[in-house]
């Protein structure tokens, strides 16, 4: 498996997907979910992330986990690009999507067999074994139906993204909150908004992720 969880900055995914594709940026089709942004669609933010990728050249097809009625219609689609992006936003919301119709099954198999996969802050997170962690960052009750806070276990540990709590929203204090409250439960990885952790043939290492 070939993934890169990302906090913020996306510097490090064109020489990713070159590595694992063999191919530039403007040759290659993400499909962008962006199940975890619908709660701040009308932020000025929620566009950042889609420039961001347009700018590097990427092409974007952009795939709402949550409409799929049939997990066979997710998975005919996946087949039509060459990774997978899940956006940042709102983790538990994510989560929420990928459990309500069998769609996160479906995305952790292509992955497994070697689709590169691709996370930002809450797509990030979700890629681990728990999101339980990202509580005091992301409210579970804004997601009341998600009960089970079981990630998609591509990795064996949970990334805390902004862990340089220099966004506003992300404050040192939350970080180590996060630090106090589950470290000693879960395995944690902070990720800094200009890093990314790498996962390439089971190994895993952090790395600098800033467009220049």
């Amino acid at each position: 498996m070939n993934l890169l969880l990302m906090s913020l900055n996306a510097g490090a995914l064109p020489g990713f997907l070159r590595r694992h594709t063999g191919r530039e940026p403007s040759a290659l089709r993400l499909g962008f979910i962006d199940d975890a942004g619908a709660p701040y669609a009308d932020q000025p933010f929620g566009s950042f992330e889609w420039n961001q990728l347009t700018d590097l050249g990427f092409r974007l097809t952009r795939m709402t986990v949550g409409k799929y009625r049939d997990a066979r219609d997710f998975a005919s689609d996946l087949g039509t690009v060459d990774a997978v992006y899940l956006s940042g936003g709102h983790t538990f919301v994510l989560l929420g999507a990928l459990q309500s119709n069998g769609t996160g099954e479906v995305l952790t198999e292509r992955v497994r067999a070697g689709l590169p996969y691709i996370g930002l802050s809450a797509g990030s997170v979700v890629a681990g074994p728990n999101v339980e962690p990202v509580a005091p960052l992301d409210d579970p009750a804004d997601a009341p139906g998600v009960t089970d806070f079981t990630g998609l276990g591509l990795v064996d540990t949970v990334v805390i993204p902004h862990a340089d709590g220099l966004l506003p929203p992300y404050p040192p204090s939350m970080i180590e909150e996060v630090v106090r409250t589950y470290g000693g439960r879960f395995p944690l990885t902070r990720v800094n908004d200009d890093q990314a952790l790498l996962v390439e043939d089971g190994t895993a290492t952090l790395i600098p992720s800033v467009i220049t």
